[in-house]
């Protein structure tokens, strides 16, 4: 018996380790080198995905509002994931919705639908990076609710430095470990596609350093007392002058973020903003203890710009500064994405923005194949690099490898090895697919002769997604319409066949040449003459080729989309663009122009794509005074007209409705670039409470009054940064002047109009920014005395470029430095750049210093 009991001991002792080996085997470490590493394999960790936050807060509400399950939204929102290639997932868990208020976990619905996503994302291949504690209250962007956690009991500040709140958060990490997924079956220490554990999002301490590592240190305690082997990260990019009582503390790993372009700009952002991202720059990135921990990027997005040109270069720099994981922030579950409710500086949906989440596809590439802390120099000439190219100019994000070829908008580039390529996944026109529709697309060889195209909806913004948003207000619509799609590819060559698979797509046809006719959704295209056995229900990767998901269509009225000039000169034509929105093509499209005569003149609108169309309006009508026109669309027989879109025409006798008017000013009038009366709510700057809008007594006229105490004071997140003398303000004025080339090409001289404050004379930097980031300026002394205070364009000088808006975290660069200084050209300038600070007396940069601006101009 003996015996038989001491066997069994030796047996359960080598099961233990075996287990214990396996769970070695199967966890993330972070070598000596400060590199995460796979346990099995020991190569390099490199993932990239989202932050989604469907299970908690606004998103859950949101979607038990309008009754929608939310494990059926969950489900189409990670089948998207996998088509964007995204491989690892990020959430700051709300605790106060999971956790009472001693730490306590508790088994709720949202708990639940957690556990539900993370098996979705499982089955899909993904892993995770989990922060247990948010300190955030759920109610944004509604009132708070009332809710059962510790965070709400002591809020965020209290959890850092009161004893019950540090239990109660022992407590809770303790439990939230060993919580087991009820859909796995494994608690959360041991799931292997755990990598790690970040403690709390963006905890901001103000104690001693010695209080701050003590902290951290009884964190990472009550974690690794539940026998997890994972590594654990601390956020180390707020109170950075901490840095070495973070890394005294045994974390394993640093967690980042960056926002670039600021939050919260209340409208979406003009003007280059490459710059913006040039470098991830950290200050502490020399620290040896530094070098020794493992480094991730838990959220990151450029807010509020709506185009696709910027994440691929985002990703090059979280490569160089080291970074091995990034998630974005935040992805909109899509059943709330046509109203972008969740975080209206943020937006990202394949569904609703295709090419912004083509261009995350694209970046999740950036994180898997450009090697870790490689350097590609400045910008402009890190615009190529490796197997990608970014193009400002062009709103373009690509990359083209042997056997993939991924780009957000149109492209003229061909793949050198066509007949090599297995992916395909775009928006727009390039040499090897053509599609006028506005969603994305995805080509995927399935095997020799055989592809999967997978079609989504037309996506049209008709409002901005970064303003001021509400469920009341659409920001964007979706629409399924028809459209011809061609595609140039040797494995399938001419006359292929297409069918359709997903569910209810019964559509089957013959290319004409190389063009077929679809709707959204999925189909199998096979080359003439040959047969295949795949159907919907085989498996390709992580997805299974006849899914598809997406809404329904949402167009049930006319859009008339234009946004007219703010001027133009005379005796030129003039393009003017419009993006009509109808279920089916429109029948007609025309512009009622007011020429000579009292009854307009009706000219057709060009379709270019899409629900675009387009008209080169004759400089006849381009005549000095005001231009006054309509745009109509037929569609069913029913005239709409305007932005209000009236089911009525100009030409009908009870027609009310108010007319597009331009001014058209004389050649060589003056061109302004900024008008504080119109513009100064558009302004990149920092926020001053001393900055107010004052009108002036003169109608339509205005004065922006900018007072800055101080030009330089301590950020309290980084007391140690550089100190820099500088208040600026930045105005992209691109469009503003659009129709007013000619006359800026004429101008000879840059004028300021205003005053300075306080009573004394204020010295100004105003500076041009051109569309390569180039910046040229000179320093004006402006008096007390409204007046016209200007600078000649041959006298202007290259400048430094702030980076504006201001990014966050505030460590990072506050100049940028390109990598070669173009000359100065007039044609190509579309920003201003209004310095305080510049040209200023050291002995008196501390002092008060005020400025009043009326409207700066060109001539």
């Amino acid at each position: 018996m003996m015996k038989y009991i001491k066997f069994l001991c030796i047996v359960l002792l080598l099961f233990v380790c075996i287990g214990a080996v396996a769970q070695k085997t199967n966890d993330v470490y972070v070598d000596k080198n400060g590199v995460m590493r796979w346990g099995k394999t020991n190569e390099e960790v490199r993932a990239f995905g989202v932050n989604y936050t469907a299970p908690f807060a606004h998103g859950y509400r949101a979607a038990k509002k309008k009754d929608i399950p939310l494990e059926q939204a969950i489900d189409n929102d990670v089948y998207h994931f996998a088509r964007l290639g995204f491989d690892l997932y990020r959430v700051h868990v709300w605790d106060c919705e999971i956790s009472d208020s001693v730490g306590n976990i508790l088994n709720n619905e949202h708990l639940k639908l957690f556990d539900y996503m993370l098996k979705k994302m499982k089955d899909r291949g993904m892993k995770f990076m989990l922060t247990p504690i948010a300190y955030w209250p759920n109610g944004y962007p509604e009132p708070e609710e009332k809710t059962p956690g510790f965070s709400t009991k002591y809020g965020k500040e209290a959890c850092l430095t009161n004893e019950d709140a540090i239990k109660a958060q022992e407590k809770y990490l303790y439990q939230f470990l060993n919580h087991v997924n009820p859909y796995t079956g494994i608690a959360y220490k041991n799931d292997p596609d755990i990598i790690a554990f970040e403690i709390s999002n963006e905890p901001h301490h103000g104690e001693a350093p010695e209080k701050v590592t003590t902290f951290i240190s009884r964190m990472i305690k009550a974690m690794k007392n539940t026998g997890c082997k994972k590594p654990v990260f601390y956020n180390i990019s707020h109170s950075v002058h901490l840095a070495d009582a973070y890394f005294n503390a045994g974390i394993q790993g640093g967690t980042f973020q960056w926002y670039p372009t600021g939050l919260g700009s209340g409208h979406e952002l003009g003007g280059n903003l490459l710059p913006n991202v040039d470098k991830y720059s950290i200050p502490f990135a020399s620290n040896a203890k530094f070098k020794k921990i493992a480094k991730l990027v838990y959220e990151f997005d450029a807010a509020d710009v709506g185009r696709s040109y910027i994440y691929p270069a985002m990703a090059r720099s979280f490569r160089e500064a080291g970074m091995q994981i990034a998630t974005h922030f935040a992805y909109d579950p899509t059943y709330m994405a046509d109203v972008n409710t969740e975080y209206n500086t943020h937006y990202m949906n394949l569904a609703y923005a295709p090419q912004k989440a083509l261009s995350l596809k694209i970046s999740a590439e950036v994180f898997h194949q450009v090697p870790l802390y490689k350097n590609y120099g400045s910008y402009p000439a890190n615009a190529s690099f490796g197997n990608f190219k970014v193009s400002y100019e062009k709103d373009l994000a690509e990359m083209v490898t042997e056997t993939k070829f991924f780009y957000t908008n149109h492209t003229s580039t061909t793949p050198a090895a066509v007949d090599k390529l297995q992916e395909i996944a775009g928006w727009g026109n390039s040499p090897i697919v053509k599609y006028s529709g506005t969603g994305a697309y995805f080509l995927d060889r399935i095997e020799p002769g055989v592809w999967r195209l997978e079609v989504l909806p037309d996506a049209i913004w008709i409002n901005d997604p970064f303003g001021q948003n509400s469920p009341k207000k659409k920001i964007a619509v979706v629409n399924y319409r028809t459209w011809p799609l061609s595609i140039v590819l040797p494995d399938l060559g001419s006359n292929y066949t297409v069918k359709g698979i997903n569910a209810g797509n019964i559509y089957t046809a013959k290319a004409q040449g190389n063009t077929i006719t679809v709707a959204p959704g999925t189909y199998i295209i096979t080359k003439q003459g040959v047969t295949t056995n795949v159907n919907a229900q085989t498996r390709y990767k992580n997805i299974t080729l006849g899914e598809f998901t997406a809404p329904a269509t949402e167009v049930d009225k006319v859009y008339i989309l234009h946004k007219p000039s703010s001027e133009l000169e005379e005796g030129n034509s003039h393009t003017m663009e419009a993006t009509i929105v109808t279920k089916n093509i429109p029948q007609s499209v025309e512009v009622s122009v007011f020429g000579s005569g009292w009854r307009p003149d009706v000219l057709p609108m060009e379709h270019v794509s899409g629900y675009t169309y387009r008209l080169i309006l004759p400089e006849k009508y381009i005549k000095a005074g005001m231009l006054r026109y309509f745009i109509t669309a037929k569609a069913n027989d029913i005239y709409y007209t305007g932005s209000a879109a009236l089911e009525s025409k100009p030409s009908d006798w009870d027609f009310y409705g108010t007319p597009y008017t331009v001014a058209v000013l004389s050649k060589n009038a003056p061109v302004y670039i900024f008008n504080a009366a119109t513009d100064a709510s558009a302004l990149s700057r920092q926020w001053l409470r001393s900055s107010t809008i004052v009108p002036a007594a003169e109608p339509g006229k205005a004065e922006l009054q900018v007072n800055v105490a101080k030009l330089f004071e301590v950020d309290p997140e980084n007391k140690n940064g550089e100190a820099i003398h500088d208040y600026s303000m930045r105005f992209f004025f691109g469009q503003k002047i659009s129709g007013r080339k000619q006359d800026v090409l004429q101008s000879k001289r840059l004028v300021f109009r205003g005053r300075a404050m306080n009573g004394s004379p204020c010295k100004l930097q105003l500076a041009l920014v051109m569309r390569d980031g180039s910046a040229y300026g000179g320093v004006i002394t402006v008096g007390v005395d409204a007046a016209d205070y200007s600078i000649n364009l041959t006298d202007l000088k290259s400048v430094n470029l702030v980076t504006l808006p201001r990014p966050y975290p505030g460590f990072l660069p506050y100049f940028f430095k390109p990598s070669a200084v173009c000359d100065f050209d007039i044609s190509g300038v579309e920003t201003i750049q209004v310095s305080i600070g510049p040209g200023i007396a050291v002995d008196q940069l501390q002092a008060k210093h005020g400025i009043a601006i009326e409207s700066i101009r060109l001539e």
